[in-house]
């Protein structure tokens, strides 16, 4: 059969095609076109996915066309039990999600809440309290509104394992195995990633009842519309290295002006961002450590346009939406290589054309054969070719190519020398602890010296 070349060859509800005709969906993507009917048939599914492909429709729209026989408005918390769980591994993608799912649903009776953590829980509370019908969580805060039995968990009836690998990637094993024991055992259950891994596959095994394997591309492939590039670098030449690549890749070999940039570590990414700050670049950051309005606040600041470069630990890897985006930079490879094709998948989303360039150095090279590997293909590696910055004497700097070894240069002191150091001695009148002879240190001799007085005087 054929891709169906709308939405309603799924038979969805009315309501909720017009929902998505509002948001401008017309033909399905290829995760949505194979997943859609399988989780409307109630199956289990196995959904292997590049990021930015349509995902969050694959398995939204099909759990809302499930829910809707229970919809309702009734003003009674008992009349609206969550019925179906949606698990992230971040803020950020639940509140994507949650966004998503609640355009999708506008026009239905069916309640829709977000709950993550970072975040006064009261508001969350209140929601959860009034009832509602599908809730996107993490699992840590998820487990907080359970212990405080805000929520129960009791009659869902679809649960969701959103970017899965990223979750375990985070030790989120535990809260994940206390959250599915809590739900009964007769469910639908999805799961849903870019990436697979083997730890993947195991949880599937218990996780998921002879679950349908949907794959779209080939597994761990990165898009075909994103330029990749590796540019070999000396570590102490990446700050200049991407400073060079803001001011030269852009439109006409001039500046980039929304550029996300990829770091492993939070004192990484603060550092950087106030690296290019200092440097006259519009950057900001956004990380683990940050309050969840200081992340938003920098994101739709980024997606405003007004900061020119978002650097950004791997807490942003997943779940950022931001329309066109031009250009990932990974500044640090990173220490999964799954990692990498969550990063890049920021860029050439929908159909867009995207650049994605990593910076290397001599210490990265397992770390880049690992995604070669995971990716299969094969890097093009090549130097940048930027200006090294050398201190010669003091205040001064030159510049010289990459590679090119800096002249040698005699010694010449900096600052004039007192001549009390270098004139010949001259001994004062009495001097009685130390006698000399000759008129330069080099030649005097030492005579012997009384100093029976020192030690309490001569015999008698």
């Amino acid at each position: 059969m054929s891709d169906p070349k709308d939405f309603t060859h799924f038979g969805l509800d009315p309501l909720l095609l017009a929902a998505i005709a509002e948001m401008g969906y017309a033909t399905p993507t290829p995760i949505q076109a194979k997943a859609i009917p399988v989780v409307l048939k109630g199956k289990d599914v196995m959904g292997a996915a590049q990021t930015g492909t349509g995902k969050t429709a694959g398995f939204g729209l099909p759990m809302l066309q499930r829910l809707l026989p229970h919809a309702n408005t009734s003003m009674s918390p008992a009349r609206h039990p969550v019925r179906g769980l949606i698990l992230t591994p971040t803020r950020e993608l639940a509140e994507q999600v949650a966004d998503n799912l609640k355009k999708y649903a506008s026009k239905t009776a069916l309640r829709v809440t977000c709950v993550y953590g970072g975040v006064d829980m009261d508001p969350q509370t209140e929601a959860l309290r009034k009832g509602c019908e599908v809730v996107i969580a993490t699992p840590g805060r998820l487990l907080d509104h359970i212990q405080q039995k805000n929520t129960s968990l009791s009659q869902v009836q679809i649960v969701v394992l959103d970017e899965a690998d990223r979750m375990l990637d985070m030790g989120f094993l535990p809260d994940i195995s206390r959250i599915l024991n809590l739900l009964p055992k007769e469910r639908q259950s999805l799961m849903f990633s870019a990436t697979f891994s083997e730890e993947i596959k195991k949880l599937a095994a218990n996780f998921l009842r002879d679950p349908q394997l949907i794959e779209v591309a080939r597994r761990n492939a990165t898009a075909e519309l994103i330029t990749q590039e590796v540019i070999k670098v000396h570590e102490s030449e990446k700050t200049d290295a991407l400073l060079t690549l803001l001011r030269t890749r852009g439109p006409d070999d001039g500046r980039l002006t929304q550029v996300l940039v990829f770091v492993n570590a939070k004192i990484e990414c603060r550092r950087l961002a106030r690296q290019l700050q200092k440097a006259g670049v519009n950057a900001d950051a956004i990380h683990g450590d940050k309050t969840q309005d200081e992340r938003m606040k920098a994101l739709e600041g980024f997606k405003r346009g007004e900061i020119e470069v978002l650097v950004a630990t791997d807490v942003a890897a997943r779940g950022l939406d931001i329309v066109e985006l031009p250009v990932v930079i990974n500044y640090d490879v990173p220490f999964n290589a799954e990692d990498y094709v969550h990063r890049i998948g920021r860029t050439g989303r929908a159909g867009a054309t995207g650049l994605a360039i990593m910076l290397m150095t001599g210490a990265d090279e397992r770390g880049v054969h690992a995604i070669e590997r995971l990716t299969k293909q094969k890097f093009d590696i090549r130097p940048l070719g930027i200006e090294r910055r050398e201190r010669r004497g003091r205040g001064e700097r030159v510049g010289r190519r990459e590679g090119e070894r800096a002249p040698g240069r005699a010694y010449a002191p900096t600052a004039p020398v007192d001549d009390f150091f270098t004139r010949p001695y001259e001994p004062s009148e009495g001097e009685g602890a130390e006698e000399t002879t000759g008129d330069s240190p080099a030649t005097r001799e030492r005579k012997p010296v009384k100093v029976a007085a020192l030690l309490g005087g001569t015999k008698r």
